[in-house]
């Protein structure tokens, strides 16, 4: 069932990019391998969190991400801030753009947070069920009367003190292309009083260049998606973690997804530039 609202994106087959350099048959298969093996591990590690807290739980979540993006074949590059949470402790509204499902392992390979989702990745095998254990919010988006327990449990989360993360578009696009933030679910962070922490995903090719190539749209499914993430060659995520938007800056959630909007706009368009860190190399390095 389909209503107005309901986010939609024009992005489909025509706007992926089937022209990136790629590996071969061979190291494609051994990235299948690779991720599978990370993805049953995960299963120890749902265990584990039964037990951890704190920094402990927030580490072991974080590392088990990156793991397995670096298993898909795909550097994380950080930019900004390496956490989203600038104050311990005080809960912040992390805001970002939505390209591929390779943005979650991304985003909490750089801070495990509360992300809001879809509910059809709670049925995805193994991932699903880690990403459930990293406290995910799956939203509805077929029935619209949902929405307001859904903003009154994110914004319950944040007053005590919760990194929550949505994908303001409410839908993929390809990651050239974007689309307009969604103001809905920024109530949560006026009702509770935190700050919004803007962040863009970019997706690129070793040598720079920008790549759709990771999207998810259209009539994709999971399982081509991976396959053809797994066979690009250089695939970097660059995270970039843009200042927040303090409290009081906005009086209404449309005003303050305008905000938000906009400096993200400024990465996209490629006007900002900032040190980064990467992630998964070894050792960490940090330029400048």
């Amino acid at each position: 069932m389909t209503h107005a609202w309901m986010p939609h994106s024009p992005c489909g087959a025509g706007c992926l990019d089937h022209s990136a350099p790629r590996v071969g048959a061979a190291r494609a298969a051994f990235r299948l391998m690779a991720a599978a093996t990370v993805m049953l591990a995960g299963l120890l590690v749902v265990a584990c969190l039964l037990v951890l807290r704190g920094h402990a739980r927030e580490s072991l979540l974080r590392q088990w991400f990156r793991t397995l993006l670096r298993a898909f074949g795909a550097r994380l590059r950080v930019h900004g801030a390496v956490r989203f949470q600038e104050t311990e402790g005080r809960g912040v509204l992390v805001v970002s753009n939505h390209v591929s499902w390779l943005d979650e392992l991304a985003i909490d390979g750089v801070q495990p947070i509360r992300l809001v989702a879809k509910k059809d990745i709670r049925d995805w095998p193994v991932l699903g069920w880690l990403v459930t254990a990293a406290r995910t919010v799956y939203l509805d988006r077929e029935r619209l009367s949902l929405l307001p327990g859904t903003v009154a449990e994110l914004a319950g989360a944040l007053r005590d003190g919760a990194a929550v993360g949505i994908h303001a578009e409410g839908t993929t696009w390809c990651g050239l292309a974007s689309g307009g933030y969604r103001p809905a679910l920024f109530q949560a962070a006026l009702d509770a009083g935190v700050p919004v922490r803007p962040v863009v995903l970019r997706y690129r090719l070793g040598d720079g260049s920008p790549t759709t190539a990771p999207a998810f749209v259209g009539t994709d499914t999971l399982a081509d998606s991976i396959r053809r993430v797994v066979r690009l060659r250089g695939l970097v995520v660059d995270v970039h973690v843009l200042d927040e938007i303090a409290p009081g800056r906005a009086s209404t959630r449309r005003e303050l997804a305008g905000l938000a909007q906009r400096e993200a706009e400024r990465v996209l368009h490629g006007a900002l530039t900032r040190p980064h860190i990467d992630l998964t190399s070894t050792p960490v390095e940090v330029e400048r």
